[in-house]
């Protein structure tokens, strides 16, 4: 009887696995992820990164809790998700950078970044999106969160 619960076990860890974000061939997911982390890195960030046609993510950096925050949008009123800015990122193909204070005092800040990855020489035509945020004490400039994230992308050769 234990054999089959150990089997059974695996078999649903791998099938969780196999359902999680594909990268495309050729980039190597440590390398990505190590690249987000040192950029802009931190236990309350989230980066995910889809394809345009579809939305079908290609990559997620930070948890499931953490990329379903409902955080402040910045730049207009109420509240958003990585998702959401994601699906905008999307439809719109915009680029947008925000920031701004999370708790009273400004001991909390987010930085938003979303837009369409940019092209590196011999990937022109991937068409992808991102939608990014870092949220906590040391929470950098929407702007700042863009540049660093976007040159992390291109060390990691995505």
């Amino acid at each position: 009887m234990r054999p089959l619960i150990v089997v059974s076990c695996l078999a649903v860890l791998l099938s969780l696995g196999a359902c999680g974000p594909k990268l495309p061939s050729g980039v190597n997911g440590q390398a990505l992820d190590d690249a987000v982390a040192n950029a802009i890195g931190s236990p309350s960030t989230c980066v995910l990164v889809a394809q345009a046609s579809d939305g079908k993510l290609t990559y997620r950096y930070g948890s499931n809790t953490v990329c379903a925050r409902s955080i402040n949008a910045c730049d207009r009123p109420g509240l958003t998700t990585a998702q959401t800015e994601l699906d905008l990122s999307r439809s719109k193909g915009a680029v947008r950078t925000a920031s701004c204070d999370t708790a009273e005092g400004a001991s909390r800040g987010v930085a938003w970044a979303a837009g369409p990855l940019p092209a590196l020489p011999g990937k022109a035509d991937r068409k992808m999106v991102y939608s990014a945020f870092m949220e906590g004490p040391e929470a950098l400039s929407g702007r700042e969160a863009k540049l660093r994230l976007e040159q992390a992308f291109a060390r990691a050769g995505f």
